[in-house]
């Protein structure tokens, strides 16, 4: 008998501080022992389903009711919702365009540093010999980073879905993931654009003339970057309208990019995302390397008791996440 079809499977594996479900299997059925495996390219959990013959995508996946056939299968359940959502974050997310650094914290206190060099600090100025070397200062911020809990209740009797093919199931648990994520890109967006509460709002360019955008505005954008690089514009719905009928932006390159890869790339070299987050006739200009810092309280949280127990009315699923400005004039915001 391998290792994984052994080992014992509960719910207290999900209370272990600091180890998250997956990372608790594996302590106890290293990915490693199965090195040039046909096992290899699984991890602890999908293991765990290979030991239960549980399919969860596919025509041929199974329903729900497959997970509760015995306790330990029944303990996997909440790992495999927590993926799905995952899984509907990713698809949906448009953070990994903009996000800097991502930062995981085990409570809901957390002050992000800050260094703010005068123009004159910014320049590494000639050193004489014996003579002291100018200093960069970093503190942490005054403030702590606002963490906000986002969410959704999963509602639904253990009666009205056991019988639901989990390949159907899992789209419903993704869009759960994708609704997250929108609304972690809400705040992320609300961060760059009014500031975190250490560091102030975005500076703010206007175009020549109000209500439309021309490629020389975009270009006045580009251009105000002077100590850092834009490589990232995230416009509002009307205002991306207005972008893409300009003649530099009809492009032939960047419209063989657009329809090879679905991503838009402006004639000055910055990704162009789309999204109703940015208030109306506003582009978000940044450098994605050094502007924002994502904090998590932990990973996706899943009441997991209530779905071991098949007492699935009312099961949250929830995400609790905060934005920090890492350097202020890394985004500006254009507005039309």
């Amino acid at each position: 008998m391998a290792q994984y079809e052994s080992i014992k499977i509960d719910k207290s594996l999900y209370n272990l501080a600091g180890k998250t479900f997956t990372q608790a299997l594996e302590a106890l059925d290293p990915s490693a022992a199965y090195k040039n495996t046909e096992l290899a390219d699984l991890d602890a959990f999908q293991r765990q389903l290979k030991r239960f013959d549980i399919k969860v995508s596919g025509a041929a996946s199974d329903v729900v009711e497959k997970f509760f056939t015995t306790a330990d299968s029944a303990a996997l359940f909440p790992e495999y919702v927590a993926r799905a959502v995952r899984q509907g974050m990713e698809e949906a997310n448009c953070l990994n365009e903009i996000v800097a650094t991502r930062t995981m914290i085990n409570g809901l206190d957390y002050r992000s540093i800050c260094s703010t060099p005068s123009e004159e600090d910014k320049e590494l100025k000639t050193v004489a010999e014996g003579a002291a070397i100018p200093t960069t200062k970093i503190t942490l911020q005054e403030n702590f980073v606002k963490l906000v809990k986002r969410g959704r209740m999963l509602v639904a009797s253990y009666e009205a879905i056991r019988f639901q093919r989990l390949d159907l199931f899992t789209v419903t648990l993704k869009q759960i993931g994708a609704y997250i994520a929108r609304s972690q890109m809400k705040d992320a967006v609300n961060v760059l654009v009014n500031g975190d509460g250490n560091l102030g709002p975005a500076d703010e360019i206007s175009v020549e003339t109000p209500g439309t955008v021309t490629y020389g505005d975009i270009v006045k954008l580009w251009n105000s970057f002077d100590r850092y690089e834009l490589n990232t514009m995230i416009a509002a719905p009307d205002v991306m309208g207005k972008l893409l009928n300009l003649d530099e932006f009809k492009d032939a390159a960047a419209g063989l990019t657009f329809h090879g890869t679905g991503k838009l790339v402006t004639p000055v070299g910055a990704t162009l995302i789309r999204s109703s987050c940015v208030p109306a006739g506003k582009i978000i200009g940044l450098d994605r390397r050094c502007a924002l810092e994502m904090v998590s309280a932990g990973d996706v949280m899943i009441e997991h008791d209530k779905l071991i127990d098949r007492q699935m009315e009312r099961s949250a699923i929830t995400s609790i996440t905060g934005f920090a400005k890492i350097f202020g004039d890394a985004a500006k915001v254009l507005k039309v």
